[in-house]
């Protein structure tokens, strides 16, 4: 468990699959999360049970995913994660969601974040960690850069919203930009 201020970040239970699927059926959350990506959902609580069974067997030396709860209660809010751990090169793709949005904005998010790449910068000495959103989503951009990611590229209208195209945004983090915001707090 890794514990913040606001949240921590906890194994995923089997207890958590209906958050999981109400999150994932909650047309806000898709279109915030995922820019309304049709994959992400709606989905049936079959098909989020099979994702949600794999993610319990996955071998953190690769990937994990985090149950995102609030400290204050216990309540599970959202979900975080990596993949795409590289050992040789010491890097991941990491993300956040967060489900409940009675908590968006109140810095439960970035809180998760920070303390998954302080993990990942820590625990697993890793030396870039890195996240892509849609450039609609502003929200996030503003979090990633606040908490110390880098804008690194753009996909050209790589990303369908509706009937509009976005830009996919690529952000991304060196260790030691890491150690050095973590110096100055």
């Amino acid at each position: 468990m890794i514990e913040g201020r606001l949240v921590r970040l906890r194994a995923l239970r089997s207890g958590d699959l209906d958050d999981h699927v109400r999150w994932r059926n909650d047309p806000e959350v898709v279109h915030w999360a995922t820019g309304g990506d049709p994959l992400f959902g709606p989905v049936t609580r079959e098909a989020v049970a099979g994702f949600h069974e794999a993610r319990l067997r996955d071998n953190p030396r690769g990937e994990t995913t985090f149950t995102v709860e609030e400290v204050a209660d216990g309540r599970a809010i959202g979900m975080a994660d990596y993949r795409d751990l590289d050992p040789f090169t010491g890097q991941a793709t990491v993300g956040i969601t967060i489900g409940e949005r009675d908590r968006w904005g109140g810095g439960y998010g970035s809180e998760a974040l920070e303390l998954l790449a302080g993990h990942l910068f820590g625990a697993c000495r890793l030396r870039r960690i890195e996240l892509e959103t849609w450039s609609g989503n502003e929200r996030a951009m503003r979090a990633f850069r606040r908490i110390g990611f880098v804008e690194e590229g753009r996909r050209r209208a790589a990303v369908r919203v509706g009937d509009q195209w976005y830009d996919g945004v690529l952000f991304g983090m060196l260790l030691e930009e890491w150690t050095a915001r973590t110096e100055r707090t």
